[in-house]
């Protein structure tokens, strides 16, 4: 069955790196959109970035934008979430989510009702 499988989440001091991954498996990763959100206790769920299926294109939100980047290997069926310059506001359950449509552009990349299937999330902490 379709499945989306998170990792590489924990703890890391202010100005540390981390690098997420998103295994994919029952579906065909290379037609769809991808996201990744995250998740403060207390907070909505909001998006942080998304990878196009086609072009391979890229969106990220404004609170990220430098610091993390997005990226995909359709052969291993993985997105990856690379974040650099940590900070403790960044602290949060992060998770990858797939696009209900394919072949669908980063259109929509921040809104959570796009996206049909969802990880089960990592927790990254930014502490020191």
């Amino acid at each position: 069955q379709l499945q989306l499988v998170e990792s590489g989440g924990g703890l890391v001091q202010p100005g540390g790196s981390l690098r997420l991954s998103c295994v994919a498996s029952g579906f065909n990763l290379e037609y769809y959109t991808i996201g990744w959100f995250r998740q403060a206790p207390g907070k909505e769920r909001e998006g942080v970035s998304c990878i196009s299926s086609s072009d391979h294109s890229t969106s990220y939100a404004d609170f990220v934008k430098g610091r993390f980047t997005i990226s995909r290997d359709n052969a291993k069926n993985t997105v990856y979430l690379q974040m650099n310059s940590l900070k403790p506001e960044d602290t949060a359950v992060y998770y990858c989510a797939k696009k209900s449509r394919a072949f669908s552009s980063t259109d929509g990349c921040y809104d959570r009702y796009k996206y049909s299937d969802w990880g089960q999330g990592t927790q990254v902490t930014v502490s020191s």
